[in-house]
């Protein structure tokens, strides 16, 4: 066996995987390409995945999504312009790379939902007596309203906010669709701006 032949195996893999691109009768033949790639490639493009996000969890996600895209991709692929392990690396990479960054933006737009919401109904930062009493108020009020939001919907709150989770990580930790986590929160937050609006 020579040194090219994995090269090879993966090439003819990728060209199979395409081929139902050119004809729809071939899905299957297609299909069962991109499992042999998988099989053949999967361990090296995984560990690549968890060095560029750092979580195995999320390399994971982030492989699913690369094969998906490899599936829809090769026959874009040019043996000619480069091996097919860095070809399929580059496109985890870039998933890796997408991943990290909805992930940041999920965050910082949770977090900005939050502030905003006490902000609304906290004052201002001074110490005085009266501030203080204030801030007691407010906090003893948003426990309320938090008591007051039903049991899933305070859970995925506090974990969202408390514990600084993504919705993503929300949705993994709670085994429920991302959809569902993130209606929960935008109508949990709703309820809340309504209800501590009551106490101000």
């Amino acid at each position: 066996m020579t040194t090219h032949d994995p090269d090879r195996k993966l090439i003819a893999a990728l060209d199979r995987v395409a081929l139902r691109l050119a004809d729809p009768a071939r899905q299957r033949e297609s299909e069962q390409a991109l499992r042999e790639l998988y099989d053949q490639a999967s361990t090296k493009l995984y560990g690549l995945a968890i060095k560029v996000v750092g979580n195995r969890n999320w390399a994971e996600d982030v492989l699913q999504e690369a094969f998906v895209t490899i599936w829809r991709s090769a026959g874009d692929y040019r043996a000619s312009l480069s091996p097919p392990m860095a070809w399929m690396g580059l496109i985890v990479r870039s998933r890796a790379l997408d991943f990290l960054r909805r992930r940041t933006s999920e965050r910082a737009d949770a977090a900005q939902e939050l502030d905003e919401t006490i902000s609304e109904t906290v004052a201002g930062d001074s110490p005085d007596p009266i501030d203080t009493a204030q801030a007691s108020e407010q906090a003893w009020a948003l426990h309320e309203c938090m008591r007051k939001l039903e049991g899933r919907q305070r859970e995925v709150l506090s974990l969202a906010y408390l514990r600084d989770l993504s919705h993503s990580e929300l949705a993994a930790q709670l085994k429920l669709p991302l959809g569902t986590v993130k209606t929960w929160i935008r109508r949990g937050l709703d309820q809340l701006r309504g209800c501590m609006a009551r106490y101000a």
